[in-house]
C-alpha cells in the first residue's frame, strides 16, 4: 500500500520522518529512471487539468494495536462524523457516537453477527458504514495505528524503534484520510445487491485480476507489483466508464476498483462487477469494463522479479 502525507506528517513506509526545526538534513538523490506516473502528472499539470475528485461509496478503515486499544479508538471515533463501526474480539463497549459493534471470537469468527469473518463483516459494513474501527487484530490486511511494539503489515505512521509517541486524534484521522478506502470483490457485490433496480436484475458478473508469479513453467518469478494512479483523474474516467455501461439497456449497476500500492504474487489487483437483468448484458459489460479501464485509466504498473524490476505498458 502506497500512503503519502504532507511534509507535517510521516510517510508509510519510506522511512522518512518529521524534522525539528533545528536539525538539517542533506538529500544525495541517484539519477533514476523517471516514474511514468511522475510524468504523466507533470504533462497534465502543464495543460491545467482539473479533474474533480469522484468521492466512491467506501468505508475508511483503521486498526488499532496495543494495551490502550479500545480506549484509543474510542478517542478517535468522538472525532469522526459519519456511521462508525467497532469491531473487536470479546465485549466490544458501544461509545456514543458509534453506530454499530461487532464481536469477534477466537480465529476472527463473529459469535453476535452470523458467523463472519473479519473480510466478510468489513464487506458488509463498506455498503453501510464511513468507518471501521478494528481493534487489536494486527495480522489484518488494513492500515494499523501501533500504540506498542506489535509488527503490522501496513502502519499508519512509521516510527522510530523502541520509541512509540502519542498520537493525537486529529492527525490520526488525517492520515487515515489519505489512505485507500476498504473495498473488495465481496463489497462491491453488496453494493450492487443494494441497487433501486435490484428487483429486476437476474445475474451479477464479476471479472478479478490477480498478480501472475510465472507467464510460463520456466519464467522468472515475480515477487509483486507496485501500482501507481493519478487519482483526480482515475477515479473520474472509471467513474464516467461506469456511467456509459450503466447506460445500456438490461445494466443496473457497476462498480470498477482498482487497487493501489504494493500486491504481491497471488493477490487480487482490480475488479469488476455488473448487476444485469440477464447474464449476456453481464458478462459484456463485465468484457467491455476491465478493457476501457486497461485501455483509459492512467494507471501505472511496476513489475519486481527475482532478477530485477522495470515499468510495465498498459498492456502488460
Amino acid at each position: 500500500m502506497t500512503v503519502a502525507y504532507s511534509s507535517t506528517r510521516l510517510v508509510a513506509g519510506s522511512g522518512t520522518r518529521t524534522l525539528p526545526p533545528t536539525e538539517t538534513t542533506t538529500l544525495i538523490v541517484p539519477d533514476v529512471p523517471r516514474s511514468p506516473l511522475k510524468t504523466y502528472q507533470a504533462r497534465r499539470r502543464a495543460r491545467q487539468l482539473q479533474a474533480p475528485r469522484v468521492q466512491p461509496p467506501n468505508v475508511y478503515t483503521l486498526g488499532v494495536v496495543g494495551p490502550s486499544a479500545r480506549a484509543t479508538a474510542t478517542e478517535i471515533a468522538a472525532t469522526l462524523s459519519g456511521r462508525i463501526a467497532l469491531v473487536g474480539t470479546g465485549e466490544v463497549a458501544l461509545p456514543g457516537n458509534v453506530a454499530t459493534t461487532t464481536t469477534l471470537g477466537d480465529g476472527w469468527q463473529a459469535t453476535s453477527d452470523g458467523d463472519c469473518t473479519l473480510d466478510e463483516t468489513l464487506d458488509r459494513l463498506a455498503c453501510s458504514h464511513d468507518y471501521a474501527l478494528v481493534l487489536d487484530m494486527p495480522a489484518a490486511d488494513i492500515p494499523h495505528l501501533v500504540l506498542d511494539d506489535t509488527a503490522v503489515s501496513t502502519p499508519l505512521f512509521e516510527t522510530e524503534p523502541d520509541s512509540v509517541p502519542p498520537v493525537h486524534p486529529d492527525r490520526v484521522v488525517d492520515a487515515l484520510h489519505e489512505c485507500p478506502e476498504y473495498e473488495s470483490l465481496g463489497s462491491l457485490i453488496a453494493s450492487v445487491k443494494g441497487s433501486q433496480d435490484g428487483d429486476r436484475a437476474g445475474a451479477i458478473a464479476t471479472f478479478t485480476g490477480r498478480v501472475r508469479r510465472f507467464d510460463s513453467p520456466d519464467d522468472v518469478a515475480t515477487t509483486h507489483l507496485d501500482f501507481e494512479m493519478y487519482d483526480e483523474v482515475a477515479e473520474t474516467r472509471m467513474a464516467s466508464i461506469e456511467t456509459d455501461l450503466e447506460a445500456r439497456d438490461g445494466v443496473f449497476d457497476v462498480r470498477l476498483h482498482h487497487r493501489q500500492g504494493v500486491i504481491e504474487a497471488g493477490e487480487d489487483i482490480v475488479f469488476v462487477v455488473v448487476l444485469a437483468g440477464h447474464r449476456e448484458e453481464a458478462f459484456a459489460a463485465v468484457s467491455d469494463g476491465i478493457d476501457r479501464l486497461k485501455d483509459e485509466v492512467p494507471i501505472f504498473k511496476q513489475e519486481v522479479t527475482d532478477e530485477g524490476e522495470f515499468w510495465v505498458d498498459a498492456d502488460g
